[in-house]
């Protein structure tokens, strides 16, 4: 993408030195417009994910994604396993929302959404700058022995670290066994609930182990988005980005000399002081252009803007723009490419919208028991079935019991005919059904049966009914 001639930078990634070892990054505290707005939007995205699992709409959990019990609540609509098919589209329609706005914008995602670098840098990094400085103080208390001074500010960030992953953790928890499980857990103590305790020291040190060490490199390494902007990104795409036409011109970049006029001397308006540099969080040169490593948190754009504005010089060497705009002074458009990512997110929300329309807020499943034959009871034939009724809803079924529409027969359940179903659980059990011989459409008959909760039909179910096989 530049036209810088030494492309070696792209050999490996910003954060390994020549000798292959962790080259640790003591990013410049960065200033500016564009980080105060994103300040704001972490601070407003912060309070969203801490509060998200505690609050609730109609007594549903706002967000919840319980894998053990194959229970999540999206905007505190309930999703049970029968509506694995909804949450498979909801994830589809993240990824192409995703890719489109990844083609159109790049990685911005990353810088101002993505939670791990919320967390990061506006939480555990302003922590940091807090307790150890900026970055000079940094790169010094680095070097610096191991006296007093240094074994109390590592100290105090290191514990400041984990009780700000110790919270982070009971906030996760919430969001897997739901807040109420949490509280409740909490104020039973941990000597009542080791294994929970056990999981939430995990989940702190895996939090811990990330803040304090890994960093970038989940980025750079663990994260798979990184990855894909490469297949996503093109010519179009808007980045954060350095406009090396204006910063390198004919002579390429050099120091700033006011004695000189710059603008004749055919020196870019770069005036080299790597600012840009210091100031990114994964320890890359911009100025190389597109980069794996690139989160496009905008910190360059802030520490650019404020030196050419001390210099006398136009702002936005450094800025949001795609690489046609820089070479060719081409205005974005919205590609072919891009239309085509629109129009399959807009017929997948369709295809969601229909289903949230069709969904039913109850579910009954009545399936034969497998494995087992049918019996002659006189002239009726049995068959035995398991059951199972799903309230998705937040009222208590109290009287619920089937009614067999077609072929006529009786149902009997093994214990009492009518059984209760509570609000956002699912009840269980056996069934026999029994029909007439003569009734039988052959070894196998369609079954229709209605679930009634007193005299209100909350669900309709079809299953097969075996029989003897007519040889006539």
């Amino acid at each position: 993408m530049s036209k810088l001639p030494d492309e070696d930078f792209r050999d490996s990634i910003g954060t390994i030195d020549k000798q292959g070892k962790r080259s640790w990054v003591f990013p410049k505290m960065p200033k500016g417009k564009l980080y105060e707005r994103r300040k704001w939007v972490s601070y407003f995205l912060l309070l969203f994910l801490l509060s998200a699992p505690f609050i609730k709409i109609n007594g549903n959990q706002f967000l919840l994604f319980n894998v053990l019990e194959r229970k999540f609540n999206i905007f505190s609509f309930p999703f049970w396993p029968q509506d694995f098919h909804i949450f498979v589209i909801i994830m589809i329609i993240g990824v192409v929302s995703l890719a489109l706005f990844t083609v159109a914008f790049g990685r911005i995602f990353c810088g101002w959404f993505c939670p791990q670098t919320i967390f990061m840098e506006m939480v555990f990094r302003r922590l940091e700058y807090w307790i150890e400085g900026d970055r000079g103080a940094q790169i010094r208390l680095s070097k610096q022995e191991w006296d007093a001074e240094k074994i109390r500010k590592r100290i105090t960030k290191w514990f400041v670290f984990y009780v700000v992953s110790f919270l982070i953790a009971n906030v996760f928890l919430a969001y897997l066994i739901g807040s109420d499980e949490l509280i409740k857990l909490i104020t039973e103590g941990p000597t009542q609930n080791t294994g929970t305790l056990i999981a939430l020291i995990i989940f702190t040190y895996v939090f811990y182990f990330i803040y304090i060490s890994f960093r970038e490199q989940v980025c750079i390494i663990a994260c798979p988005y990184g990855r894909m902007q490469g297949v996503l990104l093109d010519n179009k795409t808007i980045n954060v980005a350095y406009d090396y036409v204006r910063g390198e011109k004919e002579t390429g970049r050099a120091k700033f000399n006011k004695q000189e006029n710059r603008a004749a001397s055919g020196k870019g308006d770069c005036i080299d002081c790597k600012l840009c540099v210091h100031v990114c969080p994964t320890g890359i040169d911009i100025r190389n252009g597109v980069q794996l490593e690139c989160v496009n948190c905008t910190a360059c754009i802030d520490e650019c803007d404020t030196i050419m504005e001390s210099v006398g010089l136009p702002k936005g060497l450094i800025r949001y723009a795609s690489e046609d705009e820089i070479a060719k002074k081409e205005k974005f458009v919205f590609t072919a490419r891009m239309k085509g990512y629109a129009s399959v997110l807009l017929i997948l929300t369709g295809v969601f919208i229909g289903m949230l329309f069709l969904r039913n807020d109850v579910e009954a499943t009545i399936l034969r028991l497998p494995g087992q034959l049918f019996q002659h009871k006189g002239d009726n034939i049995s068959n035995i079935y398991t059951f199972k009724v799903v309230n998705k809803t937040e009222a208590d079924f109290n009287n619920v019991y089937f009614k067999l529409v077609s072929p006529k027969g009786t149902i009997k359940l093994v214990s009492n005919d009518h059984f209760v179903v509570k609000k956002q659980a699912l009840t269980e059990g056996t069934l026999f059904i029994e029909i007439n011989q003569a009734l039988l459409e052959g070894d196998k008959t369609n079954l229709q049966i209605e679930v009634y909760n007193d005299k209100l039909l909350i669900d309709t179910e079809t299953t097969n009914f075996l029989g003897p096989r007519s040889f006539n």
